[in-house]
């Protein structure tokens, strides 16, 4: 197991400061002979991607890639047109290994960076192939990149549901990649900044073997970015490890905070409490009710017999 450790860092905001915490991981998985996934946890920049065209070449294109995108986060503002930029000049240093490389080699790339340019501060996710972003917030998890592949395509076109694309011939191919052409570019979206979002970027290393409420789990019950790093790690060699696995867990507050919403999405939530109060209350009106009954046929007919009382209750499961 790779030794995984929880860094930390302070931004300073208009509003105040904010605490961000992170862990990342890359892992050969159970199957695989070399990694051919990189990684980058370097605040403000949060990316994964994933290589591929052959041993060597799937290594060169992924980190190439990351090579290039580390020197953005160490620049003064990331913009989608430094991204850009780096993208192309990782396409040329991959193309400038010809006998490792050919026309099929690429990489996906995935994450997330924090822009702090504007009056107000956004996190921006950027993706390029199959590997994801996902954001867990008020305990409810979302994929927030859309995948390049032809299992997406078909599920969009409703010609493929998403339980038939885990099992689909084309699962691993992907219709965008850094690498075969200089002019491939990234979606971006834009999301508010929120104290307690949790943010989770992996490769399919993970998404293969974690379902995403498999990914969900394992958040809630880690709070601290390494412990969760860990646990789902160790869940996707456990079922299978048929990739390479990659996962950054970036957590947007003080460790407090994440527990405080860990516990508040446990909670029952107040509209839910007041129902069950009212449900309670007409429960009891109702059993006073069927009890004077009784009590008025029991007097009619000179009997003292009881009456059985039964009360359900409703169970929930998340």
């Amino acid at each position: 197991m790779p030794d995984v450790t929880t860094r930390f860092h302070t931004v300073e905001l208009p509003d105040g400061p904010l605490e961000l915490s992170w862990a990342a991981v890359t892992d050969v998985g159970r199957r695989r002979e070399t990694n051919q996934d990189a990684v980058l946890a370097q605040y403000p920049l949060f990316i994964i991607a994933d290589g591929m065209g052959g041993h060597i070449g799937g290594e060169i294109a992924s980190s190439r890639t990351v090579a290039r995108m580390q020197s953005v986060a160490g620049s003064a503002k990331i913009t989608p047109r430094e991204i850009e930029k780096a993208i192309k000049l990782a396409v040329r240093d991959i193309a400038s290994h010809p006998g490792s490389t050919d026309d099929g080699t690429g990489t996906t790339l995935t994450g997330v960076y924090l822009d702090v340019s504007g009056l107000v501060p956004h996190w921006v996710t950027l993706n390029i192939g199959d590997s994801r972003v996902y954001l867990l917030r008020d305990g409810r998890i979302a994929q927030v990149t859309t995948d390049h592949s032809v299992v997406q395509e078909l599920i969009a076109a409703g010609r493929l549901s998403p339980e038939e694309a885990e099992s689909h011939p084309y699962g691993n191919v992907i219709t965008r990649a850094v690498g075969p052409s200089d002019h491939v570019k990234p979606d971006y979206v834009r999301l508010d900044v929120v104290e307690g979002d949790r943010f989770v970027i992996c490769s399919d290393g993970l998404t293969k073997e974690l379902t995403d409420y498999g990914i969900q789990h394992f958040l809630g019950e880690h709070p601290d970015a390494a412990d969760a790093v860990e646990a789902m790690l160790d869940a996707a060699l456990e079922n299978g490890g048929r990739d390479n696995v990659s996962i950054i867990v970036l957590n947007v507050g003080s460790p407090e905070s994440l527990v405080d919403d860990e516990r508040d999405a446990d909670a029952p939530r107040e509209d839910e409490s007041d129902a069950d109060e009212s449900d309670a209350d007409e429960s009891d009106a109702d059993d006073a009710d069927e009890s004077d009954a009784d009590d008025s046929d029991a007097d009619e007919a000179g009997a003292a017999d009881g009456a059985d009382e039964a009360g359900d209750a409703e169970d929930r499961s998340a």
